[in-house]
């Protein structure tokens, strides 16, 4: 839910909101980020630590990042998220404030209070500002919908029992339900 709106906010806004408040600044409006539940932390979690795992192992040089982390997609000052899980393979990208340019994979796991902004707002966003691959983990439906956005623009759904192949990195695949 956004919070009231009385104005464009802009990053100023967004970086002094008071302590522990987290939101996200989309296109000037603040919006309010209830905290995450138990299942959510896991399968984030989880992931992040699956991915880290994978990286580490192929001696790979990116970085993978949980939220709370910061992200400008574009250097625009309306807009921050805090992707749930951001892979960024450029670390040039990387600032003590969080990603200033777009994560190569961005991995949300949808709440309750998230579903239309991880659906359509961030969709967009993540489509139009270089990510190159995102992820909506939906536990209450147990499915996953997978985007790439590289070259032609493709969508495939899964369950949580499919082998899902990351198209950012070769030889990786996950399975949600092995991560529960």
């Amino acid at each position: 839910m956004p919070i009231p709106q009385e104005h464009t906010y802009t990053s100023e806004d967004y970086w002094n909101l008071p302590e522990g408040q987290r939101a996200e600044l989309i296109d000037g409006k603040l919006y309010a980020m209830a905290p995450p539940n138990f299942t959510h932390q896991k399968i984030s979690f989880s992931l992040a630590r699956k991915i880290a795992d994978y990286i580490d192992t192929n001696k790979g040089s990116c970085e993978v990042v949980p939220a709370p982390f910061a992200v400008n997609l574009d250097a625009n000052d309306k807009t921050w998220v805090e992707p749930d899980i951001s892979v960024i393979c450029d670390k040039t990208k990387i600032t003590e404030k969080g990603c200033k340019g777009a994560p190569d994979w961005v991995i949300e796991v949808v709440s309750p209070s998230t579903q239309s902004r991880d659906y359509l707002k961030k969709l967009w966003l993540y489509q139009n500002t270089g990510v190159r691959e995102y992820w909506i983990v939906n536990p209450i439906m147990k499915n996953v919908q997978v985007y790439t956005f590289d070259k032609d623009e493709n969508s495939t759904q899964f369950s949580f029992d499919d082998e899902i192949s990351v198209y950012i990195f070769d030889n990786l695949s996950i399975k949600i339900s092995d991560l529960l």
